[in-house]
């Protein structure tokens, strides 16, 4: 959420910055409410001072034997108007935190300026897509033929979007989540999290997928309704919720590998062959919470632990920095790495790293307490694939397949396949 204080300095400054979220503020919405909280504010202060005073008129009538009845009878009446005026303003607040809750974070200024991905700036490549004298084939294909990728019976299990993976595929899957883990906590300092893949609905409000992405969530019916885990972001970020930190506890590093579930509201039609586009995935999940000023710094940081991974797997990526019109709603930043896939001829989104400055903090009551102020501020958090694991596992099948169909293990996987250099039908 963003910072009121925004909305009370230079307002036609934040309806541009919002235009370029692709965002348009309703401002007669907005001024309608805001004008009628500031009213109700003012009542309900000046009944309060007033229903204070004459209580204290009534303890001075006692002390002097008067007959404090006429001021008992006021401060009901007040006490009444009171009431009426506060049920008012509970609700104009909720009507305007309701406004404000689907508004997204503003793009930091460094972030290019844009409608959509064609406006998106490349930042840096890393390897070269490989040359072959054969015919690239696509993981589906390479699956397939392994006899190791059942789509057909992962339809008659669940439906479609779904996979089986079996016998060295689905140890290579394995294996590329445990790689990134032991990476990610021995070379770059995480702590490991296990957490949950239920959540409740005020979790997934602190992160920004609700109220707005409500229709791609899975929830579970019944008198306690919980919703799936689209990303281990959310439960990660949310273990500060409703908490001040102390400065001593920050900065915070977090990794989990989960399952995550995505409904993939709207998006029929695109990349629905294959493992690239699932109701069901595995994600490494890498999630910051810092101080304000080391947030950026952080960024870096972070998107470099995820290249890393690439590196190691020797898959050729390339870093995208996002514009303004192609963000996440929470992101003030975010850098995409796209993984070079051979069967496309093109690179793919295998990571998303972002920077949400205060705007989930402030959704979460997330604050820490600034030692050079003594005052609680909100937090910084951040969030990155580290990487997705089946994409991960699509790079590494087409990126290393062989003319007759093998697959080649990367070196960096080889002890997590008891030693195997090569998964051949």
């Amino acid at each position: 959420m963003l910072d009121p204080k925004l909305f009370r300095q230079d307002m036609n400054k934040l309806i541009e910055k919002l235009r370029q979220r692709g965002h348009e503020l309703d401002m007669d919405n907005f001024l309608k409410l805001e004008n009628r909280r500031k009213v109700l504010q003012e009542q309900t202060e000046t009944l309060q001072a007033r229903r204070n005073s004459v209580s204290r008129e009534i303890g001075i009538a006692k002390s002097q034997g008067r007959d404090p009845k006429e001021l008992l009878d006021s401060v009901a009446t007040l006490g009444d108007e009171l009431k009426s005026r506060m049920s008012d303003l509970v609700d104009i607040q909720s009507s305007l935190h309701d406004l404000l809750s689907e508004i997204p974070n503003l793009a930091h200024d460094s972030v290019p300026v844009g409608r959509d991905e064609q406006d998106n700036v490349e930042i840096r490549r890393w390897g070269t897509p490989g040359a072959a004298d054969f015919e690239w084939k696509d993981h589906v294909e390479l699956g397939e033929g392994l006899g190791m990728m059942d789509y057909e019976l992962a339809s008659k299990l669940a439906g479609s979007r779904f996979v089986v993976l079996k016998g060295a595929l689905a140890r290579l899957h394995r294996a590329l989540a445990q790689f990134m883990l032991d990476t990610h906590v021995g070379e770059h300092g995480y702590s490991e999290a296990n957490v949950p893949l239920l959540v409740n609905e005020t979790t997934l409000y602190g992160t920004g997928q609700l109220p707005k992405f409500e229709e791609d969530q899975f929830k579970t019916s019944g008198d306690s309704s919980y919703y799936l885990i689209p990303t281990a972001e959310v439960p990660l970020t949310n273990t500060v919720a409703d908490r001040i930190v102390e400065d001593s506890e920050l900065p915070m590093h977090w990794v989990a590998h989960t399952a995550c579930f995505r409904r993939e509201a709207g998006s029929y039609g695109r990349d629905t062959r294959g493992m690239i586009r699932q109701h069901q995935f595995e994600k490494v999940e890498l999630v910051h919470i810092v101080r304000p000023h080391e947030s950026y710094e952080t960024l870096e940081a972070m998107t470099g632990h995820a290249e890393t991974i690439l590196r190691k797997l020797g898959l050729p990526y390339r870093v995208i920095a996002l514009c303004t019109g192609d963000m996440g709603f929470a992101a003030a930043k975010t850098y995409d790495i796209e993984v070079w896939l051979p069967s496309q001829n093109l690179y793919r989104e295998i990571s998303s790293c972002s920077n949400t400055e205060g705007f989930q903090a402030r959704r979460m009551k997330a604050r820490w307490r600034n030692p050079e102020t003594g005052k609680p501020e909100p937090l910084h958090t951040l969030n990155g694939s580290g990487v997705a694991v089946g994409r991960a596992l699509i790079g590494v099948m087409e990126n290393h397949q062989n003319p007759d169909g093998s697959i080649t293990v990367p070196e960096a996987l080889r002890p997590y396949m008891g030693g195997m250099t090569r998964i051949a039908a």
